[in-house]
């Protein structure tokens, strides 16, 4: 692998919960080695981050500094950094055409219900979204663990596929 940490980028429709708890663990867990990004296909004018994910993310010590709603457009720019893998993270964003990104990355699929759809008390919704973090964070903690030659380039369609399945 090179000195560059691996550019990861999570899509989700609306980049409000899934996408950005993605891009917070990533960074936080990722040890130089990964450099998380997080957009949506479609964030509303002035989407912001769900507040229960924010929530989540500060109760587990991770950083919500810097975290915002952002349209993947942002990284199809040529000033954009480069994707080296990009992860759509709920049903939606899969099935949409995504843009071309430079540099053709590996692209994998992690579908994950969307928790700020959960109906119910508050306190159901807050568990909703501790169960989406404990699921990305231990699918995450598998990418972070594998030996750099699964993150060559020449692997790392598959790796990310397989563990999408996981």
């Amino acid at each position: 692998m090179s000195e560059r940490p691996l550019h990861v980028l999570f899509l989700c429709t609306h980049n409000s919960a899934r996408s950005i708890l993605a891009e917070a663990i990533l960074n936080h867990i990722g040890q130089g080695r990964f450099k998380a990004f997080s957009a949506g296909s479609h964030p509303h004018e002035n989407q912001q981050p769900n507040p229960l994910g924010l929530q989540v993310l500060r109760q587990a010590g991770i950083s919500t500094e810097g975290l915002h709603s952002k349209s993947w457009d942002e990284f199809g720019q040529p000033d954009a950094p480069r994707m080296d893998l990009v992860i759509t993270v709920c049903d939606n964003a899969a099935g949409e055409v995504c843009p071309y990104w430079p540099g053709q990355p590996a692209t994998a699929h992690w579908g994950y219900p969307d928790p700020s759809e959960v109906e119910g008390s508050g306190a159901q919704k807050l568990e909703a979204f501790r169960q989406t973090f404990l699921a990305l964070h231990r699918r995450l903690a598998l990418l972070v663990s594998l030996p750099a030659e699964k993150l060559e380039r020449a692997m790392l369609q598959g790796t990310a596929r397989d563990l999408g399945r996981s």
